[in-house]
């Protein structure tokens, strides 16, 4: 029986190139077989970076992709957006022009003494309760008054048209309302008028004696 050393010795004599003892006008077909396995070698490389360039191309195109899907979900979102605002706010131009004659009818009940007994206050007594009537119909669709009087100034939703000193009130506060302001819904559709308490100038002006004070002392 042959040993491990010789059957390992026998193969690599198989696999062994004997070209040598080969004529040289033929050709030896290792070397065939080495350029075979050689341009085999080039071509699976090649393959190997045509298949990540593809892979790459997809990668680029999923990208793409999904960057339209975003946008496309986008535009829908906004849409939606425009369109519920635009069914919301139906009614805010309309509403707007009501409001002015509201005004009206509010300047005309300040009119009245109070005197029932008076002609004026007969006549207006109809006045208010149109008002009233027309007041409810409007808060129905969704209209709501600012607060504004002995409230601190926002100028989100106030105008401030006078300012006044008084001592009894707080910097900043609203004095008086000289003409209503308005949201709809939760979108102010026209801010308050006011007249808005400062008295930053009287602060300024005293700490600027205080100031002087301090230097006569020194």
């Amino acid at each position: 029986m042959e040993t491990k050393e010789e059957e390992v010795k026998e193969t690599l004599d198989k696999h062994e190139c004997n070209c040598k003892d080969k004529d040289k006008d033929k050709t030896c077909e290792c070397k065939d077989k080495s350029k075979k396995k050689d341009k085999h070698h080039e071509e699976i490389k090649k393959l190997k970076e045509e298949l990540a360039s593809k892979d790459k191309e997809i990668s680029e195109l999923n990208d793409k992709i999904r960057y339209h899907q975003a946008e496309l979900i986008n535009y829908r979102k906004r849409k939606e957006e425009e369109v519920t605002n635009r069914l919301k706010y139906a009614n805010q131009d309309l509403i707007s022009e009501l409001i002015l004659i509201l005004d009206n009818f509010e300047r005309a009940i300040r009119l009245d003494d109070n005197d029932l007994s008076d002609e004026l206050s007969k006549f207006l007594k109809g006045f208010k309760m149109m008002y009233a009537s027309f007041d409810d119909v409007l808060k129905k669709y969704g209209l709501e008054e600012i607060e504004a009087e002995h409230k601190e100034f926002d100028p989100n939703t106030m105008d401030a048209l006078m300012t006044d000193n008084d001592k009894d009130f707080k910097d900043g506060e609203v004095l008086e309302v000289l003409l209503k302001g308005y949201r709809l819904k939760d979108r102010v559709i026209r801010p308050a008028s006011v007249r808005v308490n400062k008295l930053e100038e009287e602060n300024n002006d005293n700490k600027d004696n205080n100031e002087e004070g301090e230097d006569i002392n020194e």
